[in-house]
């Protein structure tokens, strides 16, 4: 299917590995110009010129934590103002909700609140004015279904669920829609890190740990990047101009509710 987005440009965070990465292929592969971003200088590079290889598109790299403010700035910069933005960052750790001070609060919520909202605020009247415009931002199953230790991340994830759906809708008569993508379990370094921290905690042996968890998802297995990333793909194409205001489920039936 041709996405109707060849020549548009995109910016998407957090994106030299894992979830983000896979979005980011998928835009190039749709004919995005696509700037990427992550921390390590070296692993940025390295996936910007895999990307290129791969997809032909012109991909460039942005290093530097999102949530400050001059690397939004230099994201914005780096191919004009974009048409798509995909919002994704790192969350707090596994954590015991009486560890967590005010400052790992504070924290939290610029993670994965506040720094989604001022991208967004910093592209969206461009969009409008232009008459197109796709966000998407990457959350998690937890805003539907708690995770035990990761409180932190999943109040700050549904904080922006909650402001966006009114913002979605004041926006959405100008070409511009803002959905969110809560992944399940993917085969990501993430969930790989996860594993061995449940080994060195438990003893017992990562393959077990993972046999497990894949049990207990309906599909029978951890979801592929690659089919998240091209879901995010599908959501900024011309075709999903009437999808706004959503939470995408991609977890293999793992969460289980009926609405």
């Amino acid at each position: 299917m041709d996405l109707g987005i060849r020549g548009r440009r995109a910016v998407v965070c957090a994106s030299s590995r894992g979830l983000g990465r896979a979005c980011a292929e998928a835009l190039a592969a749709a004919g995005c110009e696509v700037v990427i971003n992550g921390v390590d200088v070296e692993r940025l590079a390295r996936t910007a010129d895999e990307i290129a290889a791969a997809t032909g598109a012109r991909v460039i790299p942005v290093p530097g934590d999102v949530s400050r403010t001059d690397v939004q700035d230099a994201l914005i910069a780096a191919n004009g103002s974009p048409d798509i933005l995909v919002n994704n960052n790192g969350g707090p750790p596994f954590r015991d909700f009486r560890d967590i001070d005010r400052r790992a609060m504070l924290d939290g919520l610029i993670m994965n609140m506040v720094t989604p909202i001022e991208l967004i605020q910093r592209v969206v009247d461009p969009m409008m004015e232009r008459g197109f415009g796709r966000i998407v931002n990457i959350t998690s199953y937890s805003v539907l279904q708690a995770i035990p230790g990761l409180d932190l991340s999943s109040a700050a994830r549904a904080g922006l669920t909650g402001f966006l759906s009114g913002v979605a809708r004041q926006v959405a008569n100008r070409g511009v829609t803002i959905n969110s993508l809560l992944p399940g379990n993917f085969d990501t370094d993430r969930i790989r890190a996860m594993l061995a921290s449940r080994h060195k905690a438990t003893g017992r042996s990562e393959e077990d740990i993972a046999s497990e968890l894949k049990a207990a998802i309906p599909a029978g297995r951890f979801g592929e990047p690659s089919e998240f990333g091209s879901t995010c793909a599908f959501l900024c194409s011309v075709h999903a101009g009437y999808i706004t205001a959503q939470n995408i489920l991609i977890d293999g039936g793992n969460v289980r509710a009926s609405f």
